[in-house]
């Protein structure tokens, strides 16, 4: 299926307006734009995954427990 988008009265599309949002912080770099997610529609349900590429991860950070939120790990 398909990516529906669509455009505005300025003639920009929510992902065209998404990117040049990211992109005017200063030192922002293509990266920093990139899909973070993958969305894909099934018969029943829409499903929004976290893209394999996403720099960014939720979850706990590296060196954390995974029932930590701000405690490191112990060695």
């Amino acid at each position: 299926m398909g990516l529906m988008i669509e455009s505005t009265e300025d003639g920009m599309t929510a992902e065209d307006k998404r990117r040049d949002q990211l992109l005017r912080a200063e030192n922002s770099t293509e990266a920093d734009a990139a899909p973070r997610i993958v969305v894909s529609h099934g018969p029943d349900a829409t499903r929004i995954d976290i893209a394999d590429t996403a720099a960014v991860r939720p979850g706990p950070g590296p060196g954390m427990g995974e029932d930590s939120e701000s405690t490191p790990e112990q060695p």
